[in-house]
């Protein structure tokens, strides 16, 4: 399937400002990438990008004093299947896709099993371990951890807050999908298994259509026996048509707009929707 999908940003300044953005696909899928606008900014500034330590490539800029306009607008080919999730091997008993043991886990990864800015599995691990200590390990100990937060949360855009923790959403029991991703993670975590957070573009495809404005989103990718599994707190569901921007430890690591500097969003609009049959026919 082909997805449409792109952005429109304005933020406003009152003096030069270093700006760091990550609005675009990820780099392992460049080859992905049908077409593009290429990025357009408005005033004509210089910019550069550079790929972060996780590897998601990163937009640097000084916007100048005023507005400072980003869109790109982009098509890009993906397989149209809904999120892969494991299937037992046996195919009886969840209990067969495993959990890999801290001890076989390379050493550039066990950064995701620790606490970070929004994941405070140290405040966390005693009801974690209440709460799933008692499950199976593998699949059904990972799915019990999102079933539990998905039902333990209420999704509203007036519950945002940047600055909410996972402890907090999960005292609040509210939030956006940031926050049903990091409480997520951190019970994952809290369970000695690995977890990262990830975000980028959903839309509604393949399931009702959402009348809210379209936005960028959050999710999860939990490592189980030999590979990240993506897994979705908020909608609880495989899902069509994801396509990752960045991933990192939580949302510390991967701002959509980070300003070295106060900013006002004066404008924000994105999309990411399936392109019409009669488009991929043309372009096939």
């Amino acid at each position: 399937m082909l997805i449409n999908l792109g952005y429109e940003i304005e933020i406003t300044c009152e003096q030069p400002t270093e700006v760091i953005a990550l609005l675009d696909p990820h780099p392992d899928l460049d080859c992905k990438v049908v077409r593009t606008s290429g990025l357009q900014i408005t005033p004509s500034i210089q910019d550069r990008t550079y790929i972060d330590r996780y590897g998601n490539r990163c937009l640097r800029l000084t916007a100048p004093a005023g507005v400072t306009r980003l869109f790109r607008d982009s098509v890009i080919a993906m397989d149209g299947h809904p999120d892969p999730w494991p299937a037992p091997k046996d195919g009886t008993t969840d209990g067969a896709v495993r959990e890999s043991p801290v001890s076989a886990l390379p050493d550039d990864v066990l950064g995701y099993l620790l606490a970070s800015r929004y994941c405070e599995t140290d405040l966390m691990m005693t009801q974690a371990w209440a709460l799933f200590g008692h499950v199976p390990p593998g699949w059904a100990r990972v799915r019990a951890i999102f079933d539990y937060v998905h039902q333990h949360l209420t999704f509203g855009y007036q519950h945002a807050r940047a600055t909410r923790t996972a402890s907090e959403a999960w005292k609040e029991r509210v939030g956006v999908c940031r926050d049903f991703a990091h409480l997520a993670i951190t019970l994952c975590r809290c369970m000695n298994i690995l977890a990262r957070y990830a975000n980028g573009y959903l839309g509604d495809i393949g399931v009702t259509a959402n009348p809210a404005p379209m936005d960028f989103n959050a999710w999860c990718e939990v490592w189980l026996e030999d590979r990240w599994v993506t897994l979705d707190a908020r909608h609880n569901t495989p899902r069509i048509g994801r396509v990752v921007i960045a991933r990192g430890r939580d949302a510390t690591d991967i701002p959509l707009i980070h300003t070295f500097g106060p900013h006002q969003l004066t404008a924000f609009r994105v999309w990411t929707e399936e392109v019409p049959d009669t488009e991929v026919r043309s372009v096939a």
